[in-house]
């Protein structure tokens, strides 16, 4: 059985963090985080970080060698060219980072499910990279309610985050699974162990 890999993506408030934390507790897998992979490679000292200090300005750097990600959204914010070049750098590096664990997973016996979750799978081209795309799903009031008590947002705050992300419809066309995410989380769980069955030796 060869080693599955799957990309996990959803709006916010979807509740994709506790469907992670379900399946690494409960399937021999790596799982990794777009945006926590991005933070790694964009480290002092990095191919990233020496493109990303040469497009922005040396301004960028902080007083701990590290990148100002306030200083760096001001720069992005004003110009959406600097935007543009900095998702040119970003995106292909961690895709090239997931692809090389990927490699790397595959050599390990124990590992059987490989997963990456962003937001932004689907923008930024992963359908092409993944086995199969999974779109988590929760009603617009579920997400609402979680983001307040998670988070603090108010409704027209959430609503205005929710209104520029992909639409369901988007979500649901680019993705090869759906799993309804609005109910009890045994419900959830009983989606993904269904999904996962034919994939792993644990089942």
């Amino acid at each position: 059985m060869g080693l599955r890999f799957i990309g996990i993506t959803g709006g916010v408030g979807a509740g994709k963090s506790e469907i992670l934390k379900y399946i690494e507790k409960n399937y021999r897998c790596e799982i990794y985080l777009a945006d926590e992979v991005a933070k790694e490679i964009q480290q002092a000292g990095t191919e990233c970080f020496r493109k990303l200090v040469e497009l922005l300005g040396d301004d960028v750097v902080g007083a701990d060698g590290q990148l100002d990600r306030k200083r760096m959204a001001q720069k992005i914010f004003v110009d959406e060219n600097l935007l543009t070049g900095v998702n040119g750098i970003v995106h292909p590096a961690v895709t090239e980072y997931l692809l090389e664990h990927y490699e790397r997973a595959k050599e390990n016996p124990e590992i059987e499910l490989f997963f990456v979750e962003a937001a932004l799978l689907i923008e930024t081209g992963y359908k092409n990279i993944v086995d199969e795309m999974w779109y988590i799903y929760a009603d617009d009031p579920t997400r609402i309610r979680r983001l307040r008590e998670a988070r603090g947002y108010d409704e027209e705050k959430s609503r205005s985050i929710m209104s520029n992300q992909l639409s369901e419809t988007a979500f649901r066309e680019a993705c090869d699974f759906v799993i309804d995410n609005s109910g009890e989380l045994s419900e959830t769980y009983r989606q993904i162990d269904e999904r996962l069955r034919g994939y792993t030796a644990l089942a």
